[in-house]
């Protein structure tokens, strides 16, 4: 077994000044469409790595959801500038994608084939560390042995794995937080729920990973419904919210709910699903479906109790279940693929291809439950009409 971290985390407001303490020659920084620069924080961290006497050079215009080709150029602008830091500022994208960009980067003869099988990167660190600060409160991609790159020519995401691709130092200033829009609030901050619970529940979980699971599960459900109305304060507790839930997943796996999310996010043309909405509309029915099996029912009990409900393990799933889809319902989710506007004819069209490649999927290893792809299409099947899974 294996635990790992970053080698430091920075946390508190005001800490994107610790990278004038930086040590280093050059530093390339990964960045997203622009939000960062708007709010005066790229500045920040260009004056600061100055500061600390590092040259800089900017990758930007790193989109949500990073495809294979703009990792193929970011990490070309490497191999021409050298730097001995890679700074990737941003939400989940540019921060996944950097992580991406440094493989090929140190080597330049991988091909992204190679990666895509889980813990099989070559050793990294040979030309550069990594240092990530995420503005967004839920991928916890600065913590994590985990990026998410799409092939938009095949309509997937592929999910990369490997414990070299974890920062060696991440900087989580919940200031970064304070200016996300309430709907990616919302998003963000039940992807953090589904990362916890997921890694709660996951075969591969451990008295490491459970106890920042857990605490992670109780802060969400706590911070989440003011952090969406803007609450500073609650901001701040779900930026570290969502970094302990990083920390727990990154080294527990997780399950289905992120299988079903990968593969439905880039598939429909009604349009693209962000990530945090589909776990939160899938989330429920995997409950209720993982349920079934002995283990993962006492444990989806022990995180009801811990939210402070009360009953028989029946009742805790139950009443977990319901909780969920009473924050959904105060975040503005719906509840169903259908409510969410997949129109039924497409869904029917390609529900088993989906289904089948959900199965596939790196992240469905660690379910507490198995799954056959005829199973995956039947739970999708009550997703997307809202009907109670009893298989």
């Amino acid at each position: 077994m294996r635990f790992t971290l970053p080698r430091d985390i920075y946390y508190g407001k005001g800490t994107l000044d610790e990278l004038k303490n930086l040590k280093g020659k050059k530093a390339i920084i990964v960045v997203g469409g622009g939000s960062m620069k708007r709010f005066g924080f790229l500045d920040k961290v260009v004056d600061n790595l100055h500061e600390a006497g590092i040259e800089t050079r900017l990758f930007e215009g790193v989109e949500p959801d990073p495809s294979v080709e703009t990792v193929m150029k970011g990490a070309a602008a490497m191999r021409e500038f050298e730097p001995d830091w890679i700074v990737s500022i941003g939400g989940g994208s540019p921060i996944d994608a950097a992580k991406a960009m440094w493989a090929f980067y140190e080597y330049p003869e991988t091909k992204f084939e190679d990666l895509i099988t889980p813990f099989k990167f070559p050793t990294l660190r040979q030309k550069a560390k990594f240092l990530a600060i995420p503005s967004t409160s839920g991928t916890a991609t600065e913590v994590t042995a985990f990026s998410v790159i799409t092939d938009y020519q095949k309509g997937i995401k592929y999910p990369l794995a490997d414990f070299n691709i974890t920062p060696d130092v991440a900087i989580v200033d919940p200031e970064l937080a304070e200016t996300m829009p309430a709907k990616l609030t919302a998003h963000t901050g039940m992807d953090a729920l589904t990362h916890a619970i997921e890694a709660y529940v996951s075969t591969l979980h451990s008295p490491f990973t459970d106890p920042l699971a857990l605490k992670a599960i109780t802060m969400v459900f706590e911070y989440l419904p003011a952090s969406y109305k803007g609450d500073k304060e609650a901001r701040e507790q779900m930026h570290y919210a969502q970094c302990l839930a990083g920390m727990a997943f990154s080294n527990a796996l997780l399950g289905i709910v992120h299988s079903m999310a990968h593969k439905t996010g880039a598939a429909f043309s009604t349009g693209h699903i962000p990530h945090g909405c589909a776990n939160a509309i899938y989330l429920p029915y995997v409950i209720q479906y993982n349920a079934k099996d002995p283990e993962a029912k006492k444990r989806y009990a022990e995180i009801a109790a811990a939210v402070g409900l009360t009953g028989t393990e029946d009742e805790l799933v139950k009443k977990l279940c319901e909780k969920i889809d009473e924050y959904n319902a105060k975040l503005d989710i719906p509840k169903t693929l259908r409510m969410f506007g997949i129109e039924e004819k497409e869904f029917n069209e390609k529900i088993a291809e989906i289904a089948k490649n959900a199965v596939g999927d790196a992240c469905t290893g660690s379910n507490p439950r198995s799954i056959t792809p005829a199973e995956m299409e039947k739970l999708f099947g009550c997703i997307y009409d809202g009907k109670k899974v009893d298989f």
